[in-house]
């Protein structure tokens, strides 16, 4: 056999070992609300080539390489076991393998006992989207494709205003196709009958109002919801508190930053100070959540003196196609011809999430002609001097053991551009070959995904609020904020 026939065989081997994972990753979801990840990079979800592509991925970010077999013995032993609602890291659950399958499965045993035995499902908490719009609709997709085995978030409804006769059925186009995003995974139907958007068998109903305290959700079966507004229209107390007059809602996310004494939550930060008794939360913005978990990690290792954030960010609805009138200074001119100096709160905003650094940032903000993925460039100023081969080897540590691995992700390639960076679910990533450290000054590149790595953010603050986040296992090795 040539090496070329050698190297094919080898291939189509681990396609096969690949195709027999997807069944039980689907599985595991479906019927036990069980989350796969490899190393924190998610499964759920992915395709035979895309699962072999994160194998690669986690060896090329310092892990020993994990073999499919491995991989796909864990699986097995999960199916065995049968695990409740919990988000499992299958590359740390392999270091059992050698065990043998008999020894594995007890292993495992010990590892997972906090997510075995006979725990009663959660009751599912009812959302409602408030507003359609870019993250109205990413919130749509991931709400539709945890539905899992129904016992976390359950998606019962949007709320628009209704813009064309034929409004139903362009929403439900809007969810299917997505130029940024491509094709949402299954279908999307519409029975205008009942007003109701059908994807993937979750059935969506479409109330149209122009206010929200006007709205009885009880009448369509939704109670004790917690209302996503996705609009921006109202950003403080009083505004938000219209939605709490209407019947059959408990609670309100706002997915922009709040103003004055709404808590402003970054999930991995301070996601800890939800009180039940909050009833109107911000999940705080796109920007701030990309940068406060890099912030936090830097500022307990090495301590930040002070900094400024320049974010080179897409650009959004909110600025016009072409030179028109706009309230706000420069955004009027057009969005897909210039880059445009705006200015941004993120800077301030992360001193809600992370008081300790409270008055040390500034930060400033340009739009740019792209449509999805922003970079946030950290100009810092540290207690100690860093290296910057050090600093990098603990921000891609951080992205892998420590508690903040669902929001810091790490990059090392001379290659990779903002549209690698579509669709990551991580909050920020860090770009190691651009950091540059100088003693105690350092220079941090974090691109993120505005839309869906934000939406990702806002569906884990969602999973606090209704007490449905799943317990992340195993729980050991974790790397320090320290280092």
């Amino acid at each position: 056999m040539n090496d070329f026939a050698a190297r094919r065989d080898d291939w189509k081997a681990r396609e096969e070992l690949a195709e027999r994972m997807i069944p039980l990753i689907g599985g595991l979801n479906r019927d036990r609300d069980v989350v796969t990840s490899l190393h924190g990079h998610r499964l759920l979800g992915l395709g035979t080539t895309e699962i072999l592509e994160v194998h690669e991925r986690v060896a090329a970010l310092g892990h020993d390489e994990l073999a499919l077999e491995d991989t796909l013995a864990v699986l097995e032993a999960l199916r065995e076991l049968e695990p409740s609602a919990s988000s499992l890291d299958l590359g740390r659950l392999a270091e059992h393998v050698q065990d043998g399958p008999a020894g594995l499965v007890e292993r495992l045993r010990v590892e997972l006992a906090p997510a075995l035995g006979e725990a009663a499902p959660a009751e599912p908490t009812d959302v409602v989207l408030y507003g359609f719009g870019r993250i109205g609709r990413l919130l749509a997709r991931i709400l539709i494709a945890h539905t899992g085995g129904g016992s976390g978030l359950r998606l019962r409804a949007i709320v628009v205003r209704k813009g064309a006769e034929n409004d139903l059925v362009k929403r439900a186009s809007l969810l299917l196709r997505d130029s940024v995003h491509g094709r949402f995974e299954g279908s999307v139907d519409v029975d205008e009958e009942n007003s109701q958007i059908i994807a993937n068998g979750t059935r969506i109903q479409v109330i149209y109002s122009n206010d929200p305290a006007t709205i009885d959700y009880t009448a369509y079966g939704i109670h004790d919801a917690i209302v996503v507004d996705n609009t921006g229209r109202w950003r403080d107390e009083a505004g938000l508190s219209r939605h709490l007059e209407s019947t059959g809602v408990a609670r309100v996310l706002l997915t922009a930053p709040g103003k004055g004494d709404l808590k402003n939550i970054v999930h991995g930060i301070n996601h800890d100070t939800i009180e039940d008794g909050d009833r109107i939360l911000s999940a705080a913005s796109c920007t701030t959540n990309a940068i406060t978990p890099v912030l936090k990690a830097v500022d307990e290792a090495y301590g930040i003196v002070r900094g400024h954030v320049e974010t080179v960010h897409s650009f959004t609805n909110d600025q016009n196609l072409i030179d028109n009138f706009h309230s706000g200074d420069r955004r009027g001119r057009s969005a897909v011809l210039n880059m445009v100096i705006t200015e941004t709160g993120a800077a301030k905003a992360v001193a809600r999430a992370l008081p300790e650094l409270a008055g040390k940032l500034t930060g400033s903000a340009i739009r740019v002609p792209t449509p999805d993925v922003s970079l946030a460039v950290l100009h810092l100023t540290l207690e100690r001097p860093a290296e910057k081969a050090e600093i990098n080897d603990y921000l891609r540590r951080v992205s892998l053991h420590s508690k903040l691995r669902q929001q810091i992700d790490y990059v090392e390639s001379p290659e990779v551009v903002s549209t690698d960076f579509v669709g990551s679910h991580r909050a920020g990533i860090v770009d190691g070959l651009a950091t540059i450290a100088n003693g105690t000054d350092v220079i941090l590149y974090v691109w993120y995904d505005n839309e869906f790595g934000y939406s990702s953010q806002v569906i884990r603050v969602l999973e606090v609020m209704a007490g449905s986040h799943p317990v992340v296992l195993p729980v050991r090795r974790e790397v320090t904020l320290q280092g």
